[in-house]
């Protein structure tokens, strides 16, 4: 009995001793183990569970030094059965009738499940190609920076400063440098009367939502949008308008008319990772002033964009007073230090910080301290410039990864920079059958049903997100996902399905292909060219403005182009069989996937 209910992690911080101990401590005070059960032997145990038998020893030593288990002589070991003295009995699972279990059921008058929430499995770390957004691999987290923070705002006189400030107080050393360190990086000026600390982004969502929404209020939130804040909104029996979403973001139109309240997310939008470019941003505010709307801006993810500069948020080119900014400290660094920070008016940071204190009061303020001493010090500064390498890095690694590998298989909504690609492949295609193979390969991918509150949510859509996994797995995990695509695709999902692979000769690929552009689009939407000289030389251009260039050689052998590029796709030498029919081209890898489909123009 207690082997079977026995799990421990070879790989885990903690020793099999204590993992051991901790198991068996749990088993007894939950009942698994009940008092006066015989435990196996400890050299039994040890065969079980494959660990050494003094390892059992010393765990069982300790519980009966602790009182959890008693030795009885030629009897063996047994779980102590004055270990419960003075507790109540708790009555089993068997006691409790179908009635008692759902009476409770009735008295909801809300709830806070999601059934369309799409759920992360507990162990996603195990799988060796998690592309999954948020979700951030303990190689990001900077814990020599961290310790340092910890250790100072835990020193005698820090601990009597933070300790005695008034009820509601946040640290004003976080604020301060929140006020003069973050927040002009986005633009933004504020006092500190004016910023309140918050546990979470769904902490700030919750209270903003209990100010300001109610049943008279109709509020805009995007389509596709965050499903937490529309669920917050439901609760509160407000008015929920879905206002479209294209790949500049939110789309600015008379839809937006009737609306007290709009939710935004311009930098990076949730989910499809479209940026708002300057002008919509100036456009949203205008349409705000003219029927005298408030705006929630959600920049809990910062800006990222890697093609281009960081544009001011929304509530820096705000002039009326009329946006609300929502930002995160943790979820940048890790969700685990529930941090976040609301900037708006100070009458609605005034009543946001009198209901957080019905609520669940401040954040614990020997948190706020060590991050105050985090910014303070320069390590929030050099984290973010470390982290924002280290993303542009998996982020454009994926963007090749996916440009190579699904080239005739996906489109992606462009975009400057972000932690996720938002990625369309053939109708054909049902995301939740793709997920479900491309877990069993070890491959997590979000589908994106949950993020569409009218239930009208395309099948062959999903996320890929970077935050997850290493750089160095991104390549082979987009390929096996680029196989299993092929092996779901029904014929007619070949873009080739409907002519006859003619394949050109040797002869006649190199008289068309010197002197002569391909012209074609990457799959995420830019334009690309490439120009074939005659000596051999390869030069491409990739962008509106020609932003991604590089140069090759390519040539023939026998029926096959051959290229060869300095850095795009990895420089790997690559062979392709080539369709031509009038002026279009098709290149086809040597399994027959279709990898390039452009047009072909002669200088």
């Amino acid at each position: 009995m207690a082997a079977a209910i026995i799990y421990l992690e070879k790989h885990s911080a903690l020793s099999l001793q204590c993992q051991l101990r901790q198991k068996l401590v749990e088993a007894i005070l939950s009942g698994v183990l009940p008092a006066r059960k015989r435990l196996p032997s400890s050299r039994k145990l040890a065969d079980q569970l494959k660990i050494s038998r003094n390892t059992v020893l010393l765990a069982y030593q300790q519980l009966m030094d602790e009182g959890y288990l008693v030795s009885r002589e030629r009897s063996g070991i047994f779980v102590n059965e004055r270990i419960f003295d003075g507790k109540v009995e708790l009555a089993s699972a068997e006691e409790l009738s179908s009635n008692k279990r759902n009476r409770w059921q009735h008295a909801f008058v809300r709830t806070g499940r999601n059934d369309s929430e799409f759920r992360v499995p507990l162990d996603w770390h195990r799988y060796p190609y998690p592309f999954l957004d948020n979700l951030f691999d303990t190689s990001l987290f900077p814990v020599h920076e961290w310790r340092e923070a910890s250790r100072l705002a835990l020193g005698v006189r820090e601990v009597n400063e933070w300790a005695s400030f008034a009820t509601d107080a946040d640290d004003p050393q976080l604020l301060e440098e929140i006020r003069t360190k973050l927040l002009p990086s986005r633009g933004i000026t504020a006092s500190q009367n004016q910023i309140l600390i918050v546990s979470s982004e769904q902490q700030a969502l919750y209270l903003l939502c209990h100010l300001l929404v109610d049943s008279s209020k109709t509020v805009a939130i995007e389509e596709p949008g965050n499903p937490v804040f529309r669920q917050l909104v439901q609760n509160q029996q407000g008015q929920v308008h879905y206002q479209p979403v294209d790949d500049a973001g939110m789309q600015v139109d008379a839809g937006l008319a009737g609306c007290e309240l709009v939710y935004v997310t311009p930098s990076h939008q949730l989910p499809t990772n479209a940026t708002m470019p300057l002008e919509r941003r100036q456009a949203l505010l205008r349409e705000a002033a003219a029927h005298n709307a408030l705006i929630i801006e959600d920049d809990a993810s910062l800006e990222h964009n890697f093609l281009g500069p960081p544009l001011p948020a929304l509530r820096a080119i705000d002039r009326d007073d009329r946006v609300i900014y929502l930002s995160s400290l943790s979820k940048v660094l890790s969700p685990g230090l529930r941090l976040s920070y609301l900037v708006g008016p100070v009458e609605i940071i005034n009543e946001a910080r009198a209901l957080r204190r019905i609520l669940s009061g401040y954040p614990p303020r020997n948190n706020q301290r060590a991050m105050a001493y985090f910014l303070s010090l320069g390590h929030y500064d050099a984290f973010i410039r470390k982290l924002d390498n280290t993303l542009k890095s998996r982020w454009m690694a994926l963007r090749d990864a996916l440009n190579y590998n699904l080239h005739a298989l996906a489109e992606t909504v462009p975009a400057p920079g972000g932690t996720a690609y938002w990625v369309t492949v053939h109708d054909d295609i049902d995301v939740q059958e793709l997920a479900g193979h491309a877990a069993r390969e070890g491959i997590l991918i979000e589908p994106i049903h949950q993020y569409y509150g009218t239930g009208i949510a395309p099948k062959n859509t999903f996320r890929l997100g970077i935050t997850s996994l290493p750089k160095e797995k991104i390549k082979e995990g987009i390929r096996i996902l680029a196989k299993l695509l092929r092996s779901l695709a029904l014929p007619s999902a070949s873009p080739a399905a409907d002519i006859p692979l003619a394949y050109v000769s040797g002869d006649k690929l190199s008289s068309a292909l010197a002197n002569a552009t391909l012209i074609s689009s990457t799959v995420y939407g830019d334009p690309y060219t490439i120009d074939f000289n005659p000596n051999g030389d390869m030069v491409g251009r990739c962008g509106y403005q020609d932003e991604d260039c590089d140069t090759g050689r390519w040539w023939v052998e026998g029926d096959l182009l051959c290229r060869q590029w300095q850095e795009w796709v990895y420089g790997q030498r690559q062979q392709f069989r080539v369709v031509l029919i009038g002026n279009r081209i098709q290149w086809y890898n040597l399994d027959g996937e279709l990898i390039v489909n452009g047009v072909l123009h002669a200088k």
